[in-house]
């Protein structure tokens, strides 16, 4: 009986012939990404050079020739300014090079410890949830809004099934949909208390600012967020009583993890630089709330309690800005006037509230006044939004539409909108 032309007798022993030759074997027990492996960078040739003799290439003839040696051009120069093949020189020749580090705090950083890392760096109590009288604005009848709940809730609709033409439309888009009705909403009660309109949003906007903990040098700086601008300042959440006793508030470490972990150290950068992102002279010079996106950047997604960590030091970031720009960057052990910054953080359902009080900048020790967080997290707006229902053993666990809506959370949210204006 003849033997098949494809039978697996054949083919093994074809397969272990090529072996035997040295050539390309195949895996059975793996997968298919073994063999598209990508290969190793080849090390480039070293170039051997010996005193007195010189090195016979085929620079003269215009074409390569076997057997000679490559030739060796000296790099050529524009005469003129390409922006678009620039080439920075090494970091040691810059005017700006120390050899102490800084390290710097971006909208990107993803702190390893999170919100505690961000307490040490900002030396920093934490209080939970938000302050009593704080909350109370939201309370009364003449601060909300008419028919507050039901256009909230319209809101909500809104972001998460009417603002698409896709089936389903993403995190992205709903939470930055969602934050601007809500925005809208609360501008709506500008003719009740006119101090609203002295206030305005700014987005895109680049902070710096720099302080020293310890023996290290620290900045935080970047784009962050959405800022609210107003033209005057909040008034301070706790008193003169609260914040003496930040002083007997013992810091917490997470030894052996060193607080600079995971921020970007370098040595090109400079010392005094305090910037709140706007010129000398602008109109609306005190931040009012910085207003947060968990998914705002495609390129860097952020666990919550680094998200959180990010809240706590860009709030920190505009205090210190503007508190270098009323009293100067020298340290001021206490200041005359707290400073008050406010954050809110979203990724469309969960909400993260912050209250940022800047007593101090004297922020090299431990000991000493404290400065004060308050916060708020994962407060949930409502439970479930289904385009569809969700369906388990012929069950609807979950029906079509926005359940489970907690007004109490958009409370806190016209809360940290209506401060200082009410």
């Amino acid at each position: 009986m003849a033997t098949p032309l494809f039978s697996p007798t054949v083919l093994l022993k074809d397969l272990g012939r090529m072996s035997t030759h040295g050539q390309a074997r195949r895996h059975f027990a793996v997968s298919r990404s073994l063999p598209a492996k990508a290969l190793p960078a080849r090390r480039p040739r070293e170039r051997v050079e010996i005193p007195g003799l010189e090195m016979v290439t085929y620079g003269d003839r215009m074409h390569y020739v076997p057997g000679l040696a490559k030739p060796v051009y000296p790099q050529w120069e524009r005469d003129y300014k390409d922006p678009g093949h620039y080439k920075a020189p090494p970091a040691h020749h810059m005017l700006l090079y120390k050899g102490k580090p800084c390290y710097v705090y971006n909208q990107r950083t993803s702190a390893l410890e999170g919100v505690p890392q961000a307490l040490w760096l900002t030396k920093a109590k934490l209080i939970s949830g938000l302050p009593p009288h704080l909350l109370s604005l939201a309370e009364s009848p003449a601060n909300q809004i008419p028919d507050q709940d039901e256009r909230v809730q319209n809101a909500i609709k809104h972001a998460r099934f009417w603002d698409t033409t896709e089936e389903r439309p993403c995190k992205e888009k709903y939470s930055n949909t969602l934050l601007s009705n809500l925005l809208h909403l609360c501008a709506t009660l500008q003719s009740r208390h006119t101090v609203i309109g002295r206030r305005i949003l700014a987005e895109k906007y680049s902070l710096a600012a720099t302080w020293k903990r310890g023996e290290d040098l620290f900045q935080v700086r970047g784009q962050n967020g959405l800022l609210y601008n107003c033209m005057d300042p909040l008034p301070e959440v706790s008193g003169k009583q609260e914040v003496g006793d930040t002083a007997h508030h013992v810091l917490e470490t997470f030894y052996p993890v060193s607080p600079s972990i995971d921020l970007q150290k370098v040595h090109v950068y400079e010392e005094e630089v305090n910037c709140s992102g706007f010129r000398e002279g602008y109109p609306y010079p005190h931040a009012h709330t910085l207003y947060f996106q968990e998914d705002g950047d495609v390129n860097c997604k952020l666990h919550p309690k680094q998200f959180r960590a990010k809240m706590v030091m860009f709030a920190f970031g505009n205090a210190l800005a503007r508190a270098h720009s009323l009293y100067g960057t020298q340290p001021q052990h206490v200041l005359d006037r707290p400073i008050t910054v406010q954050a809110v953080g979203t990724n469309g359902r969960l909400f993260q509230f912050l209250v940022f009080q800047l007593n101090t900048t004297d922020l090299s020790g431990d000991d000493g006044i404290k400065n004060q967080v308050w916060l708020d997290e994962d407060v949930e707006l409502y439970d479930f939004a289904k385009l569809r229902p969700l369906i388990k053993k012929k069950q609807v666990k979950v029906p079509a539409g926005l359940e489970g809506y907690k007004p109490e959370t958009f409370r806190k949210f016209l809360s940290l909108y209506l401060h200082g204006a009410v």
